[in-house]
C-alpha cells in the first residue's frame, strides 16, 4: 500500500541505512521525523533534504534512544508535529563490544522501548488508526561471528522479539511488526532490497543476495546505496 502521506518516525535516521530509509519514505510522499543522537549529523541532514524534498515534509529531533523520557518525548513531538503516526521504523544501533551494555541498550532495549511507543500510538486498542513497526535487525544474528558476540546476541534478540510482537498482534491486525535484516556496517555493499513484503507476521524477504557479510569485504559505495530504492511495502489495516 503507499506511503502517500503517510507519517513515519526512524530512529538513527541521519546517517546510513536511517539516512537511505528516510530518503525512500520521503520520495514515496511520507513524512519523516528524523531521531539521531548526533546533533550536528542531523542539522546537516535536516538542511539537505529540505533542499529535496521540501522543508514541510522532514524534521529532526535529537534524542539519545537509551533515555526512555527522550524517546518518548520524541514519539509524542512527531505527533504534534504532524499530527498522526502510521510507521515506526527502529533502526537505531552500535556496535561496541567494549561497551557492551551500551550495545544492548542502544541495539535491543530501546528497540523495545521503540516497538511498545509505536503500539501506544498506533494500536486500535489506543483508539488509533493502526499502522506498520519495522525493527531492523543484522544478517551478524545468523554468521555468528566470534567477534562480536554481544552485537551478535543483540541482533538476535530483535529478531526473536519481533516475531514473538507479530504473533501476539496476528489476532487483530491493526499493527504490523517485522523484523529486516541487512549489513548494518560501512565497510560492506548493503543489500539491494528489489521486493520486501510480509510473507507472515514477523518474517521478510527479499530476491536480492547480499553481496557482503560482517566486516568482510570493502566497498568504496556511499552506505545509502541499495536502501536508496529500497521499495516501502506496508500494511494499514
Amino acid at each position: 500500500m503507499s506511503v502517500m502521506g503517510r507519517v513515519a518516525l526512524v530512529t538513527g535516521g541521519a546517517q546510513g541505512i536511517g539516512r537511505a530509509v528516510v530518503e525512500a519514505l520521503l520520495r514515496s510522499g511520507a513524512k519523516v521525523s528524523v531521531v539521531d543522537i548526533n546533533q550536528s549529523c542531523g542539522d546537516v541532514c535536516k538542511s539537505e533534504l529540505d533542499a529535496e524534498f521540501g522543508g514541510d515534509n522532514c524534521a529532526f529531533i535529537q534524542c539519545d534512544v537509551t533515555d526512555g523520557h527522550a524517546l518518548r518525548d520524541a514519539f509524542q513531538k512527531t505527533v504534534e508535529l504532524f499530527g498522526r503516526l502510521d510507521i515506526v521504523i527502529n533502526n537505531a544501533g552500535i556496535n561496541n563490544e567494549k561497551n557492551w551494555e551500551k550495545t544492548i541498550d542502544v541495539n535491543l532495549t530501546s528497540l523495545i522501548k521503540g516497538t511498545y511507543l509505536g503500539l501506544e500510538h498506533m494500536s486500535r486498542e489506543h483508539g488509533k488508526r493502526g499502522g506498520t513497526i519495522v525493527n531492523v535487525s543484522s544478517m551478524a544474528a545468523f554468521l555468528h561471528s566470534p567477534h562480536q558476540p554481544v552485537y551478535t546476541a543483540t541482533k538476535h534478540g530483535v529478531i526473536g522479539f519481533t516475531r514473538a510482537m507479530a504473533v501476539r498482534l496476528a489476532s487483530g491486525p491493526e499493527v504490523r511488526g517485522t523484523p529486516l535484516c541487512s549489513t548494518l556496517t560501512f565497510l560492506v555493499n548493503l543489500p539491494t532490497l528489489s521486493h520486501a513484503a510480509l510473507q507472515e507476521p514477523g518474517e521478510v524477504w527479499w530476491r536480492s543476495p547480499l553481496r557482503g557479510r560482517g566486516g568482510g569485504g570493502r566497498s568504496a559505495e556511499p552506505p545509502t546505496t541499495g536502501l536508496s530504492s529500497f521499495q516501502l511495502e506496508v500494511c494499514f489495516c
